[in-house]
């Protein structure tokens, strides 16, 4: 395609912009001077009645003017824009070189150069550098309307990827306000080829050589269902471009029906994310098909995405028991747009409250129950709060469970943290208190229900997770707060959590923990450059300061416990974990007293003795 063609052209030839201007100019100065003696002489005489040194007048003359050029900063304007601030400044340029010339010529007593030539050439120069910037603005103009259909200025993205999913990007993406110059992709056998009349200019490891070619904007990662090791390589490959980054949807999304030819920013789980784990889909759905389900924590990070997945198995009923007014309705609102055929008990309802949970329970028997309500903010449970965490995070799993139980409820799930490992803060040891409250249940006999719970690491864009904070402050232009240049901490999605959670729902027995197999830890610092990085921003830029270690707060986490047999089971990466009895009865979490713990030491004191595992403040 010719516009195409000559794009590249002229982005190719872009960053040689100032030369090339330079030399254009000086070939335009030359012809008004001939132009001038044509317009003084006639065409007869306009070349045979020169004098001989004329020529040498004429590259005097050129000179004078590309010297004016160069101090009015001519050459660094950008045709393209051109407009009444570029035309000011050649006037007065060519008029000071216009003036240089014939002050010049008039010393060195030239009288054979003609003085009409010395007054009318700076005003034809004038006009014909005028116009020659007018007539390549025009000429963009319209290159770009044919390329986009608009003449305005547009993004300029360079495609990583000439699969499918290039090609379905481009078939919309250019309708969009894009101009896609290019695709680069590994396979040999592309690079060449054109993809809807867009060329596949070579490999991805070329990136940043084409980038500053094409004059690029933006990079595109059209490669949706490649394996994370290859996601990763083009995006460290990408961010070293400096350039922003977008991608088209994952996989995972576009099964969920958005368009291939949108994109969107990089998150960190097309950074964090792993190879998915796949599911016994077929047991999840004999578990929850047909069955009322009760969430608690509804409205939280992880209840919520609890109720999307949950409600795609097509249950009888879902009880949504949530303590924040406003969490339950924004997760009602939804499910009841998303599923609007499906029953939906909304209760505003505390797990500390053990008559409400019987008469929640007696009224709607669930069958499934998910327990995701918790306290998990690490230092602000650790000081103020210390009591506020034992009470939830213990009591209200511990009443929950046995509310649960006395219902007949068949299973009770138990969402847990990887902070109950060795627990060195609150919120990790009353996690860590609440697994072995179920164990015991489990353990006691007398309830048909099987007591399960699951442990994993951070998930990605939770509630005070690092991942929302770092990207308001890059957004705020920095600086990125991390805590030690050395801390490290498992991640996964949020939606692949759940997954876990309702595959432990399925295949787990009554006292089990498991636990996924969470692959690398990852180093917060390098999370934090490579977010910054792919904004097309810098370290230096942004900045990254640390703040150091926040009560309570380990260098590095674990998923297991030292003392923990591990067995695995026949899902791929998920293990069991079989826990140690703790040396203390169920009703002693149900007798303490705000009185008798009423500070953060008692609290902490009484978990340790609880819990030979705990070891506060380390």
């Amino acid at each position: 395609m010719f516009w195409q063609r000559l794009d590249s052209l002229l982005t190719r030839i872009r960053p040689h912009r100032e030369p090339l201007s330079l030399a254009i100019d000086g070939v335009v100065v030359a012809l008004t001077w001939n132009l001038t003696y044509l317009f003084r002489l006639g065409f007869e005489r306009w070349f045979s009645a020169r004098a001989g040194y004329d020529a040498w007048v004429m590259l005097a003359a050129v000179a004078a003017y590309l010297a004016a050029f160069r101090i009015a900063k001519v050459p660094q304007g950008m045709w393209r824009f051109s407009g009444f601030g570029e035309v000011q400044r050649i006037t007065i340029a060519c008029l000071a070189a216009g003036l240089v010339t014939a002050v010049g010529v008039l010393m060195l007593q030239l009288r054979e150069v003609p003085r009409a030539v010395l007054a009318v050439h700076p005003v034809m120069t004038i006009m014909a550098l005028a116009m020659v910037r007018i007539g390549y603005r025009m000429l963009y103009e319209h290159m770009r309307a044919r390329l986009s259909g608009s003449a305005a200025e547009t993004k300029r993205a360079l495609v990583l990827g000439a699969g499918d999913a290039a090609k379905r990007l481009l078939a919309g993406i250019q309708h969009q306000g894009w101009v896609v110059v290019g695709l680069l992709d590994d396979d040999p056998h592309k690079q060449g080829a054109r993809l809807m009349g867009v060329p596949v200019l070579g490999g991805i490891a070329e990136v940043g050589r084409h980038a500053g070619i094409h004059g690029i904007t933006h990079l595109v990662m059209a490669m949706p269902t490649a394996r994370l090791p290859q996601r990763r390589r083009v995006l460290d490959l990408a961010a070293g471009t400096g350039l922003p980054v977008l991608t088209v949807p994952s996989a995972e999304e576009l099964r969920e029906g958005r368009a291939v030819a949108s994109v969107r920013d990089i998150e960190p789980e097309d950074l964090l994310g792993r190879e998915p784990v796949v599911l016994d889909e077929g047991g999840i759905s004999e578990t929850l098909s047909g069955k009322t389900v009760l969430i608690t924590g509804a409205g939280g990070s992880i209840g919520s995405e609890l109720c999307r997945q949950v409600a795609r198995y097509g249950p009888k009923k879902l009880v949504l028991f949530e303590l924040s007014e406003f969490a339950l309705y924004t997760i009602e609102q939804e499910l009841s747009a998303s599923f609007p055929h499906l029953p939906l008990a909304r209760l505003i309802g505390d797990v500390k409250d053990a008559q409400q949970l019987r008469r929640v329970f007696e009224a709607h028997r669930p069958q499934v129950v998910f327990h995701a309500a918790a306290y998990k903010h690490v230092p602000l449970m650790e000081e103020e709060n210390a009591w506020a965490a034992l009470r939830n995070n213990t009591l209200g799993t511990y009443l929950c469970a046995k509310a649960a139980g006395e219902a007949g409820v068949e299973r009770f799930v138990l969402i847990s943290t990887d902070k109950a490992v060795n627990p060195t803060n609150v919120m990790g040891a009353t996690k860590r208190a609440a697994e072995m409250a179920i164990s015991q249940l489990a353990a006691q006999g007398g309830y048909a229900t099987r007591f399960m719970a699951v442990r994993f690491g951070n998930v990605l864009g939770s509630s005070g997770s690092v991942i929302p904070k770092f990207k308001e402050q890059i957004a705020k232009g920095g600086p990125v707060t991390v805590t030690h240049p050395d801390i490290i901490r498992y991640f996964m999605t949020i939606p692949e959590a759940v997954r876990l959670v309702l595959q432990a729902a399925a295949i787990g027995e009554s006292g089990q923990v498991l636990v996924l197999d969470m692959g690398e830890p990852v180093k917060i610092v390098d999370l934090a450059r490579t977010m910054i990085r792919l904004t097309g921003k810098s370290e230096d830029e942004v900045g990254i300061v640390f703040t150091g270690l926040r009560p309570g707060e380990k260098l590095y986490e674990e998923l297991l416990a030292d003392a923990d047999a591990t067995v695995p089971t026949r899902i791929a990466r998920v293990r069991i974990a079989r826990l140690n009895g703790m040396a203390m009865r169920m009703d002693d979490i149900a007798e303490v007293s705000e009185d008798q713990l009423c500070d953060a030491e008692a609290v902490r004191l009484q978990l340790a003795a609880w819990l030979p595992e705990y070891h506060a403040g380390i």
